[in-house]
């Protein structure tokens, strides 16, 4: 006889409507015969609290924070990953049986995403902004072992204290520069991260980079998913870089998001089949 309980997982946002993390995470489910529902939820932030009361009430196994909720979810948690807690910011949560634990799962996608192209140990990284994003890929890329991490951000407070939290809490040294007009990447360096929203659909901006400095050889990556190859990673792969795509970061994401509820691998493949079929 069949069953009609399914497990349940989701997201909680503001606004909620343009995610397509449920896109994904449901052909994996259906994928791998799990019987679970990913179900994205407009959650204000006035009634954070309640949702998580009723995660927690119907038994879910956890379920993501987006935007705005990111730092206000810690106030609900009883637990944190340690780069959850180096970072100050949680995207994904793990409910146990009512406990639930925080984990930053934006910086593990980057990661592993970016080591399908380059080992992160002993690398440079500069890293553009200073933001939520910025936040979670500068603290991984170091935790995995980059030599030095370089904040560029508009607003100099900003990237002065993830430069700071960089060099504090993690084996990597960390510098900051302001960025007031076309950033020259300096020689030596082997990864730049756009970790900003600039180049989102459907703007074709690009971030003000000097692109004459940027070197065959170096890998280029964007945050941006949608358009999957944007104006930067375009400019950049004409000067010879090696483009990585933000939709690698969000598959990869969205993997360890459902490790860590399923305990099971689903396929990758069919997660950007999915992305790129919605996108």
């Amino acid at each position: 006889m069949p069953g009609f309980l399914a497990d349940l997982t989701g997201s909680f946002a503001t606004s909620a409507a343009q995610n397509p993390t449920v896109a994904i995470m449901e052909a994996a489910y259906q994928h791998a015969g799990l019987d679970v529902r990913y179900i994205n939820c407009e959650v204000p932030p006035e009634r954070l609290g309640d949702a998580v009361r009723g995660a927690i009430g119907m038994g879910w196994l956890g379920f993501n924070c987006s935007i705005p909720h990111k730092i206000a979810i810690l106030d609900y948690l009883d637990a944190l990953a340690p780069s959850a807690e180096i970072i100050g910011a949680v995207n994904c949560v793990i409910n146990d049986n009512g406990r639930l634990t925080g984990e930053n799962t934006d910086g593990q996608g980057f990661v592993n995403a970016l080591r399908t192209l380059i080992d992160p140990r002993g690398k440079r990284f500069v890293i553009l902004g200073a933001g939520g994003a910025a936040r979670a890929i500068a603290v991984e890329s170091a935790l995995a072992g980059a030599s030095h991490v370089e904040i560029v951000n508009r607003t100099a407070s900003r990237g002065e204290e993830l430069a700071a939290l960089i060099a504090a809490r993690t084996g990597a040294t960390a510098g900051f520069t302001h960025w007031t007009g076309p950033y020259a990447v300096p020689a030596g360096t082997d990864v730049v991260v756009n970790a900003t929203s600039i180049g989102f659909y459907p703007s074709t901006d690009t971030p003000d980079v000097d692109y004459a400095t940027i070197e065959p050889g170096m890998v280029v990556a964007d945050v941006v998913a949608n358009p999957p190859d944007t104006e930067f990673l375009q400019k950049a792969k004409a000067r010879g870089a090696e483009p990585l795509q933000g939709l690698g970061m969000l598959v990869n994401q969205a993997m360890t998001n459902a490790r860590l509820w399923t305990g099971r691998d689903l396929n990758a493949d069919v997660m950007r089949q999915a992305l790129e079929d919605n996108l």
